[in-house]
């Protein structure tokens, strides 16, 4: 694979705000729908306009969560994200009970189910202790989608969508997606391809466990098919893409939308423009 920078653009609401802690990004209506993993709102990002779209209920009278407050814990932490008909689904991490829900975004609202015994079953499946289950990527083909654990070891399990919301799992897969000085690369995000293989963005994060946050030494997109690893391709200056999404197919490859959270409330999070090409 080979990648080049189209361009970049900081994420700002048509009131001045940034767009915060991008985590996941859809097409939606006549844009993009970006998740914000600490909010009650997505963003609508839309031709000229980025407008705020509620996507939960405020938690505890809340719309937004820090670890600087105290309500880390009660964020929503919705890191997944693709079309399910008109509309987005989005889905939480997972780790805690506020993370185990999904929410289906249409043009007329949204709506939440809870997901707990299914996240339950994921950590069983994958042999992670359920507070250090962090799915951070998913996407869907057909009536399954594939559900990618941000961990040293990258799983994915297959789980049949059933109305639009994933039900049961269907089977497990293990990738290995190599190391950056040491530091093994994880899943951040996943788009399925018209071919059958998927696309994921990576990063090599220096943590001690599959939840917290650490020092990004490295980041990549990989080319997975059913079996392994077929090609991997770094991304400039440890890029820690959060969101992936498909603008266009071209002649050669993929024209991809990527999203970069900034990991500040007050920075804007970041829109990139990348071409691929195999």
């Amino acid at each position: 694979m080979r990648l080049s920078v189209r361009g970049e653009t900081a994420l700002i609401f048509d009131d001045g705000s940034p767009v915060r802690a991008a985590s996941a990004v859809a097409p939606f209506g006549d844009g993009w729908l970006i998740a914000q993993d600490d909010a009650t709102h997505a963003a609508w990002r839309r031709p000229g306009s980025i407008v705020p779209v509620r996507v939960l209920d405020q938690v505890e009278g809340l719309d937004v969560f820090s670890s600087a407050a105290g309500t880390k814990h009660l964020k929503p932490d919705f890191e997944a994200a693709f079309g399910v008909g008109e509309g987005v689904l989005l889905l939480g991490s997972g780790s805690t009970p506020a993370r185990m829900r999904a929410s289906l975004v249409t043009a007329g609202g949204f709506t939440v189910t809870d997901l707990s015994p299914l996240y339950h079953r994921l950590a069983a499946a994958f042999g992670v202790p359920l507070e250090h289950l962090n799915l951070e990527g998913a996407c869907a083909a057909g009536d399954r989608m594939r559900w990618f654990h941000r961990g040293a070891t990258t799983f994915c399990a297959d789980v049949d969508l059933v109305g639009g919301l994933p039900a049961e799992i269907a089977g497990v897969r293990r990738y290995d997606l190599g190391h950056v000085g040491g530091v093994p690369l994880a899943v951040t995000d996943a788009v399925a391809l018209d071919d059958g293989r998927v696309l994921v963005s990576a990063a090599a994060e220096d943590t001690p466990n599959p939840v917290d946050d650490g020092p990004v030494v490295g980041a990549a997109l990989a080319l997975l098919d059913d079996h392994g690893v077929l090609d991997t391709v770094a991304l400039p200056e440890q890029t820690k893409v959060e969101g992936l999404a498909v603008r266009a197919t071209t002649a050669g490859g993929l024209r991809l939308l990527a999203v970069v959270d900034a990991d500040d409330p007050v920075v804007s999070s970041r829109e990139l423009d990348l071409d691929v090409s195999w």
